[in-house]
């Protein structure tokens, strides 16, 4: 899936994926969905902004509203008023950790990944 308004990677690059459970993951796409409906108040705008569809973007909020003890989005249904989305205090708390473990990975790393990107091939360049 290709983002829309993301920054390309540096290559190598590292990526965190925590697994909550079997075949329930956390990484930066759902960290990168909380996050598009934080701040435009939409699933679907949201969504958009990651260059996929409602429907999938509302699958991994239902998958992440399925998981954790509180939803982390309450959405509203649209119509004539408009429907809407937003997180919860535990989704704003989740991505906030997420972040937080996604930084400290990043930093203990560098060195490791700066030292791969060096012994990297021409060819992959």
């Amino acid at each position: 899936m290709t983002r829309k308004n993301t920054p390309p990677l540096t290559i190598p690059a590292l990526r965190l994926r925590v697994v909550l459970a079997p075949e329930v993951f956390l990484g930066p796409g759902k960290a990168d969905l909380l996050q598009g409906i934080a701040e435009t108040g939409s699933i679907s705008a949201a969504g958009r902004r990651l260059g996929m569809s409602y429907k999938r973007a509302w699958l991994l909020v239902e998958t992440l509203n399925g998981y954790f003890r509180e939803p982390l989005v309450l959405a509203a249904t649209g119509g004539k008023a408009g429907g809407g989305a937003q997180l919860t205090k535990l989704g704003a708390d989740v991505l906030a950790r997420y972040r937080a473990m996604a930084t400290a990975c990043e930093a203990a790393c560098a060195a490791d990944i700066a030292a791969l990107r060096k012994w990297r091939g021409k060819a992959s360049k």
